[in-house]
């Protein structure tokens, strides 16, 4: 039983940490992207 509490806890502290990943690439993205757009306007 401890173990598989273990392993679910670890399943999600991995999947939180992936999902703040991808959201902070997300924004990078965002960011170059308004600049390549601001770029563009010029």
């Amino acid at each position: 039983m401890k173990t598989i509490v273990y392993l679910l806890t670890l399943a999600l502290a991995l999947a939180l940490s992936g999902c703040n990943t991808m959201r902070g690439l997300g924004q990078d993205l965002q960011k170059a992207g308004e600049k390549i757009e601001g770029a563009a306007k010029k």
